[in-house]
C-alpha cells in the first residue's frame, strides 16, 4: 500500500457523514429539505433515524483528527506503508461504526470506534516521535 492509498481514505472518511445522513433522511416517510432540523426532532420515536443522524455527527468528529493524523505522519516521514495501514483499518472501523450505530449494536459500535481512534492516536504518536 502506498501514500495514495491513505489519501484515498481521507476521502472515504470526508463521505461519510453524508451516507449516514442519507440512511438518516431516508429512514422516515415526508423528509423536508426545508426544515430538516424540524424534521428530524419530529422523529423521536424513530430510533434508526436518531442513530443514522448521530452516526452522521460522530463521522464529522472523526474526519478532522484522521485527516490531521494521515498529514501529519506523512510529512514526519512515518512509513507510507504503516500509515496506509493504519488508514484502511480507521476506514473500515468507521464505516462498522456507523453500521453497528444504526442496527443499534452498542457494544460492538463502542469497539469498532474504540479501533479507529487507536488508528488515528497511532498516525499522530508515530508522527511526534519522528519529529522528536
Amino acid at each position: 500500500m502506498t501514500i495514495a492509498t491513505a489519501y484515498w481514505c481521507i476521502l472515504i472518511a470526508a463521505l461519510l457523514p453524508y451516507v449516514w445522513v442519507f440512511v438518516a433522511k431516508s429512514g422516515a416517510p415526508k423528509y423536508n429539505n426545508r426544515l430538516p432540523r424540524a424534521w428530524l426532532e419530529k422523529q423521536g420515536d424513530n430510533y434508526k433515524v436518531q442513530r443514522a443522524h448521530a452516526a452522521h455527527l460522530n463521522a464529522f468528529e472523526a474526519f478532522a483528527p484522521f485527516a490531521a493524523g494521515v498529514v501529519l505522519a506523512q510529512l514526519a516521514g512515518v512509513d507510507p506503508g504503516r500509515i496506509a495501514l493504519l488508514a484502511v483499518v480507521f476506514i473500515a472501523a468507521r464505516v462498522l461504526h456507523g453500521i453497528f450505530y444504526v442496527a443499534d449494536v452498542a457494544l460492538m459500535r463502542s469497539l469498532v470506534w474504540a479501533v479507529g481512534f487507536a488508528c488515528v492516536v497511532a498516525l499522530l504518536v508515530q508522527a511526534a516521535l519522528r519529529i522528536a
